[in-house]
């Protein structure tokens, strides 16, 4: 055996198979199935008809025998005597393919004439019989050789007495033997033609139903890298609908990931850029004696912050994306997730000396913790940078009956009226001094994964700004049943 040879054999068993070897399979394995059990029985029938018809011949030849014999005496006393020669039987040996074999006793069993030695009659005359005659055929075996045996019950009369013969007739098997063959063969060339026909009728069927699927799997091969246009197969069988449909959508959501890693990519490459610009121009400066040392250390560090944070925002919003694709996200509690941001965030409040105040109830979600956190994260960052030292900030967790939601009311200098439409843009803050311009971006960005909704609104007291309201709403995890 060549080496590899059985793993080759069961790898290319578990191959999965062709629809049109299965579709030819699951229809000609049947067919052929029920055509060779119809042979089979047609070869049964024909087989008992033929030996009907011979059974008559054994029965004609026990007949001639019986017109042949003599009796004297009655009953019991009655000594039969046969005058059969065997030239007599030849006219039943047809084509001389069969031979014929016979045996006149009394009932006792005592041979009178013909082969003493053909076995004797065990059986009994059935209560219907097939003819008009106490006869029984059977199958047996005599000189080795298996033969058809008709016992026949005849009743003798002469004019000096009265008895009862058992007359049996043996035959060779040569002849229906001959005959059942070319009835085999006659039904078997038939049968034969007939699934010929079936399958070249099959074959065709199959070729023409699985053309819409070959055209398709061409159509597809014959794509450009990078091609995720929906297919277009108006001419494609109702059945395959359904799976064009999902692999559009697929392809849709393939084509949205790429753009969105284009898009990283692009704004990453641009982004990235301007800091390590700066970060390099200072660090020449520092390297010349244009600054003081601890001057350019503080520069250098404000920059290295700056792009921190940047490539820590962009790195968010790719995650945002990545979790977006996931199915099924776990439920997770609203309120917990922005207790345990706020409490992150508290040295910050502390530095500012803000008079927060918080209040929750519990409100489940079905959302990764990450995205919860870290929407709540730049929600308050925000709003604690842009409330002055000491003011009051409120964070508040609440439900109704399909959403949850969390308002974060700040009292800042609120939003300027240019800014407002392109806030939740990328790199769109207002001052870029103090941030990237990325987190309301991730902010919208998880709200639109999670199917809810935020708005950023200036809260008016007496016609005058008061701060800002960032509210998000989130529909609630259904509840088990």
């Amino acid at each position: 055996m060549k080496p590899g040879g059985l793993g080759a054999r069961l790898a290319a068993a578990l191959r999965p198979q062709s629809l049109r070897r299965q579709l030819l399979l699951g229809i000609l394995l049947p067919v052929g199935l029920v055509v060779a059990f119809n042979t089979w029985s047609l070869y049964r029938q024909a087989l008992v008809a033929a030996n009907t018809a011979y059974d008559r011949t054994l029965l004609a030849s026990a007949k001639t025998i019986s017109e042949q014999l003599d009796v004297q005496g009655y009953d019991e006393q009655a000594q039969l005597r046969a005058l059969v020669p065997y030239s007599a039987l030849e006219a039943f040996e047809a084509d001389n393919q069969s031979r014929i074999f016979y045996k006149v006793s009394s009932l006792n069993g005592q041979p009178v004439s013909g082969f003493a030695d053909l076995p004797a009659w065990r059986g009994r005359i059935p209560p219907r019989p097939a003819y008009a005659a106490l006869v029984d055929f059977y199958d047996d075996r005599y000189r080795d050789e298996p033969v058809r045996v008709a016992a026949l019950l005849q009743p003798v009369a002469s004019a000096n007495g009265r008895g009862m013969a058992l007359i049996q007739v043996a035959e060779t098997l040569e002849l229906r033997h001959t005959l059942a063959r070319q009835l085999l063969l006659d039904t078997l060339w038939r049968q034969l033609l007939l699934v010929a026909v079936i399958a070249a009728v099959v074959v065709l069927v199959v070729q023409r139903a699985t053309r819409p699927v070959r055209a398709l799997s061409q159509q597809l091969g014959a794509r450009a890298e990078g091609d995720l246009t929906p297919i277009a197969a108006p001419e494609a069988p109702r059945e395959l609908h359904p799976l064009i449909d999902a692999t559009n959508q697929v392809m849709g959501r393939l084509a949205h990931l790429l753009e969105h890693q284009k898009r990283f990519v692009r704004d990453a490459s641009h982004q990235l850029r301007t800091p390590l610009a700066v970060l390099k121009t200072q660090v020449q400066s520092a390297l010349r004696g244009d600054v003081a040392p601890l001057q350019a250390l503080e520069e250098i560090n404000g920059t290295v912050d700056r792009a921190t944070l940047l490539a820590n925002q962009m790195l968010a919003l790719a995650k945002v994306e990545q979790l977006r694709q996931q199915s099924a996200p776990p439920v997770v509690d609203l309120a917990a997730a922005v207790r345990e941001v706020a409490l992150d965030l508290a040295p910050l409040l502390a530095e500012r000396d803000i008079d927060f105040d918080i209040e929750t109830q519990p409100a489940q979600v079905a959302a990764h913790e990450w995205m919860l956190r870290e929407l709540a994260r730049n929600l308050l960052h925000n709003a604690i940078r842009h409330t002055p030292a000491g003011a009051p900030l409120s964070v508040r967790v609440g439900r109704d009956a399909q959403h949850a939601t969390l308002a974060i009311s700040d009292t800042g200098p609120g939003l300027e009226a240019d800014l407002a439409g392109r806030l939740f843009q990328p790199f769109s803050a207002g001052d870029v001094r103090h941030g990237s311009g990325l987190g309301l971006a991730i902010c919208r960005e998880i709200t639109d994964a999670l199917q809810g909704r935020i708005a950023l609104d200036n809260r008016l007291d007496q016609g005058r700004v008061a701060g800002l309201d960032a509210t998000v709403r989130l529909p609630l995890a259904p509840q088990p049943a």
